[in-house]
């Protein structure tokens, strides 16, 4: 793709991930939501399973650590820290990292991480409140996108924090939130990971697929094959080859692997080309 230019940076073409979005106005909220779900728990359910391996407690430090990653690589423009090991994939790197800091965490009480968590939640708005959205970012792998446009990589940081927001609470006898407006920014943001998802998917220039996400907080997305892969930028030109529908609760489990592709295929509805709508259940929108 060729990149554009400004006074102060290159700006690649980022069209192909389609409009942008501004996560700013949610970061807290979430934040508060977060901090108030934590106070409520009772003692014991800080050492409930959150996801495989970690308690409640390591997701929040876990949460914790992206939070002093963030700030300080963005504010303070700190560079030091772990790095790949040779031979080691992104994916690799990534879980260790996260496991090394939530080991060296489990000396931090509950009632510690809830204060810190406060601290840096307002730290954290406050650098995305402050940013030129059009600069390059950190890469979003599950989108393709490296250097990535700040938008997506700040609505990415978002989704990240929601979707641990909700492991808590499922671990600890809660449903999801069903507050829609933070729902509807992490699917559409979880959509934008639709093109990558369909990179060897092979289509006739100009084929559409959509996915139809039904509820308060859904919305509809549409994919054109193009010359050099998929794109949501090309408004939709008449019929879809293949649509997806699925509920809410069943989109965001898919895209974070909560559920598996072959249980979306179950539980949603499947309408036109079964290969082209199989391949949009193979969405997937966080680091595996």
């Amino acid at each position: 793709m060729r990149p554009s230019t400004t006074a102060d940076h290159p700006l690649p073409d980022h069209s192909w991930l389609g409009d942008p979005i501004d996560a700013r106005p949610l970061f807290t909220a979430e934040r508060a939501a977060l901090l108030a779900d934590l106070r409520g728990l009772a003692p014991a359910a800080w050492h409930e399973e959150a996801v495989p391996g970690w308690t409640v407690r390591d997701l929040a430090a876990h949460v914790l650590g992206d939070d002093a990653g963030r700030i300080s690589r963005d504010r303070d423009g700190h560079r030091e820290g772990p790095a790949p090991v040779p031979g080691e994939t992104l994916e690799e790197f990534i879980h260790r990292i996260n496991q090394e800091w939530v080991n060296a965490c489990r000396r931090l009480s509950p009632a510690v991480i809830v204060e810190m968590l406060e601290v840096n939640g307002v730290s954290v708005a406050r650098l995305f409140q402050d940013a030129d959205l059009t600069r390059p970012s950190l890469g979003v792998s599950w989108a393709g996108a490296d250097p990535a446009p700040l938008w997506l990589d700040c609505a990415r940081e978002f989704t990240e924090y929601w979707t641990h927001r909700q492991q808590i609470r499922q671990a600890t006898g809660r449903t999801t939130d069903p507050q829609p407006r933070a729902l509807a920014l992490v699917l559409n943001t979880f959509a934008r990971a639709l093109p990558h998802t369909l990179r060897a998917t092979e289509a006739d220039r100009g084929t559409q697929v959509r996915l139809v996400v039904e509820g308060p907080a859904g919305g509809t997305w549409t994919a054109t094959a193009g010359d050099t892969g998929w794109s949501l930028a090309p408004e939709p030109s008449g019929p879809p080859a293949a649509t997806v529908r699925l509920d809410a609760e069943t989109a965001w489990r898919l895209c974070v692997r909560a559920i598996e592709p072959a249980t979306a295929v179950e539980r949603g509805r499947l309408e036109g080309d079964r290969r082209l709508a199989e391949a949009i259940c193979r969405i997937v929108s966080i680091i595996r």
